[in-house]
């Protein structure tokens, strides 16, 4: 045989041996992200509901502070809001992308709360795991009651603000709400909440 030969034939083995070695390396990923997510949501169950609403509330109040940090006009946006809401999402993305958390929404003057939970699934390319924080300001106590009440779901359409220019151009209510992702990053440019949807947590409102 030719070298030419020679050598395309080694060639077909370096690309057999490199596809092998990064399928087993996403396989062993798969592998370990569950488990992780598993035990944080193993000690979620173990926590008393009192200790719950605590870690709710603590979480919430650590994303306002983040988003105002960021955002003086969110901020401007929060004093002028009837109520608010804040919920913290695990995402996982292994081909199909879904996720679920907890939540509070808080009437800003009263001060009176009710506790949330949120799920999302949806298709997508990515293998990881994310956590994530949505914070909703609501203009009104009609929008706000009919987000507790009815729950709602985010559509297509829906999206948050982020990035210092984003954020800054964030001035105004949008049908009654404006809405922000906050990530380890920071403000997100493009939130993906869409299909999300929001509704009371039973058992944390007893």
């Amino acid at each position: 045989r030719g070298l030419g030969d020679v050598y395309k034939r080694q060639d077909q083995e370096y690309i057999v041996k490199k596809s092998v070695t990064i399928v087993a390396g996403l396989a062993a990923i798969a592998l370990v992200l569950p488990s992780t997510s598993l035990c944080a949501e193993e000690s979620w169950k173990s926590l008393k509901r009192e200790s719950k609403r605590m870690k709710i509330d603590e979480t919430a109040q650590e994303a306002l502070n983040t988003l105002f940090a960021t955002s003086p006009k969110a901020e401007n946006l929060f004093e002028m809001s009837y109520g608010w809401a804040v919920f913290d999402n695990l995402k996982l993305a292994f081909g199909f992308s879904g996720g679920g958390g907890n939540g509070v929404a808080k009437v800003r003057v009263s001060g009176a709360k009710t506790y949330m939970k949120m799920g999302t699934a949806g298709i997508g390319i990515g293998l990881g795991v994310n956590t994530y924080q949505v914070v909703f300001l609501f203009q009104d106590s009609r929008t706000y009651q009919a987000f507790v009440d009815k729950g709602w779901q985010a559509e297509a359409t829906a999206s948050a603000v982020a990035g210092e220019a984003g954020a800054e151009a964030k001035a105004d209510f949008s049908n009654g709400m404006a809405i922000y992702q906050i990530t380890d990053k920071g403000l997100m440019a493009h939130a993906d909440i869409a299909g999300t949807k929001y509704w009371k947590n039973k058992k944390l409102n007893r």
